[in-house]
């Protein structure tokens, strides 16, 4: 039944709370989770198990689409092919969150599909998420041909790599930075690009981008 699975859920939740309050690099953040899954062939019961887990990526990534925090990705819209990859990438230790590492293996292998699927479907937030410090570029800065080789026509995405435009400026400088510096090595293309984009002109760039 639905309520014997429940403080699993609940206890998912409970543990977020506490990877949040924790430290960046506790070692505790680290341990994997036990899903909790739902009877077989209970569909009810794994549609609210489904329901509970999305509400705490709701938590930080935001109930209309808009992130809480400003250094939080948008995924409302994202591709639903990259968002499946990122979560692999979280579980096996490619990227690195100790946030991220802990919920994708807090979602059974069936339910990460059907978790990004859920957000791609949604329509990206239409709110602008450019810097607030200044107004972004008009002009397209020379690197973003470079970015819309992969990421397509004004970095709208396709399957080749994932929607840009009108990603959080935040976000956008510091996942360039990591990669420029060697943080993120979950793509040894983006590696590369970035360490060659002068730090000033991916600034700008990202200005730019988060501006669409």
């Amino acid at each position: 039944m639905i309520s014997n699975r429940f403080p699993t859920v609940f206890g998912i939740l409970v543990g977020l709370a506490a990877a949040l309050a924790a430290p960046a690099h506790a070692a505790d953040v680290h341990a994997h989770e036990v899903p909790a899954v739902a009877s077989p062939g209970n569909v009810a019961e794994a549609e609210a198990i489904l329901g509970a887990k999305l509400l705490i990526c709701s938590a930080c990534h935001g109930d209309n689409g808009v992130p809480r925090n400003k250094g939080t990705p948008i995924i409302w819209g994202q591709q639903e092919n990259y968002l499946v990859k990122q979560m692999h990438d979280f579980e096996h230790g490619d990227r690195d969150s100790d946030v991220m590492s802990w919920m994708s293996t807090a979602l059974s292998p069936a339910e990460l599909g059907r978790a990004a699927a859920y957000f791609a479907k949604k329509n990206w937030p239409a709110q602008r998420t450019a810097a607030s410090t200044s107004p972004p570029a008009a002009t397209p800065p020379d690197g973003v041909a470079v970015c819309e080789a992969c990421h397509q026509q004004r970095l709208a995405g396709g399957l080749a790599a994932p929607r840009l435009a009108g990603q959080r400026y935040e976000y956008l400088i510091e996942a360039m930075h990591r990669y420029a510096e060697g943080g993120r090595t979950n793509n040894t293309d983006m590696m590369r690009i970035m360490e060659a984009i002068p730090s000033d002109e991916r600034e700008a760039i990202a200005r730019y981008i988060s501006g669409l």
